[in-house]
């Protein structure tokens, strides 16, 4: 029981819900061309011809989006940015599940057409890049630049006391040198003219090809990088979505917060495929599943992951998103 968080059990499976919904549809993006309610078996014919995206952040993405919008709830000041921009299937549900889409593009309503149309145009020509881009709204650069995002948040807090930017930081990319250098900066942005940067790391512990210099260091040792940039460390371990809306009300009353997250890579995906452990391994960091479209086994595994959201208690044709 965390003390003063204020949520209501309504609103943890609302949290719990949007996560699923929102973790179906940036799967159903990176493997589906039809069948995308699986109103049917899965079939070959189902799955895109080209496989192209990224997995592993992903889920992690979804329980943050989702946390933040509970907890700024009615509060405009809020903006978010995406550093591990190679996870933009997650970002591009979020936008989808929001209306956020539909606001530039009327085709994007939020139905089953809607849903065809996000899931088919995402890393396909014409369509959506594996990587979020100017394509999609409030987006300003190329996702796979990684590093440039915690400078960016602090650069969009400059003369809006206002506003608070939540960034999300990948682990892979706090190795970058333009995230370390821009540690620096809670020193130089601050003050009553300026709003708040609220940093938050997800730490997965793997990147595209090995595990991450965080992730193998120890807790301790995590913070007190934390501290020596300046910044007061919050750590949330797992999903609990009391335990993250306890930590966020923390971090409002801190001059300089920083949370680090700490979730398992490629969560809810394939727990091992073909012998090698993916889930919480270098191997979910992009498609998981890379012979769907070919491999009988893969195809039931991507199958099984796909029912394990229950869309269908998430999701009717007619009456929309019950979340």
């Amino acid at each position: 029981m965390f003390i003063g968080v204020g949520i209501t059990g309504k609103e943890i499976e609302r949290v719990k819900r949007r996560v699923r919904a929102a973790d179906y549809l940036t799967v159903a993006q990176l493997f589906l061309v039809s069948n995308f309610l699986l109103e049917k078996e899965l079939s070959f014919a189902d799955i895109k011809e080209r496989l192209l995206g990224h997995w592993g952040t992903c889920h992690g993405i979804n329980v943050i989006y989702s946390n933040l919008k509970l907890f700024y709830e009615n509060r405009p000041e809020l903006q978010f940015i995406l550093g591990p921009g190679h996870g933009f299937p997650a970002l591009n549900a979020n936008l989808f599940i929001d209306g956020d889409l539909e606001k530039i593009d009327p085709r994007f309503k939020r139905n089953l057409a809607g849903i065809e149309l996000l899931v088919k145009e995402f890393s396909f020509p014409g369509g959506f890049p594996s990587h979020s881009s100017p394509f999609t709204p409030g987006v300003v650069s190329e996702g796979g630049e990684l590093g440039y995002a915690l400078g960016t948040a602090f650069g969009a807090v400059l003369g809006h006391p206002e506003k608070t930017v939540a960034v999300l930081i990948g682990d892979g990319e706090f190795e970058t040198a333009t995230t370390l250098s821009s540690m620096n900066l809670c020193k130089l942005v601050s003050g009553e003219k300026n709003g708040r940067v609220l940093p938050i790391l997800h730490l997965n512990g793997y990147k595209i090809s090995g595990p991450t210099i965080m992730g193998r260091k120890s807790e301790r040792e995590q913070k007190e990088l934390i501290r020596g940039f300046g910044f007061s460390p919050l750590m949330i371990e797992g999903e609990n979505p009391e335990k993250i809306q306890f930590v966020l009300k923390q971090a409002e009353e801190l001059e300089h917060p920083f949370i680090i997250f700490k979730s398992e890579k490629g969560e809810t995906g394939p727990t091992e495929v073909d012998g090698q452990k993916v889930r919480g391994n270098c191997l979910s960091h992009q498609i998981p599943l890379p012979k769907a479209k070919s491999d009988p086994e893969q195809l039931k595994i991507l199958e099984e992951w796909l029912r394990s959201y229950h869309f269908e208690e998430l999701y009717r044709e007619g009456k929309g998103f019950e979340i």
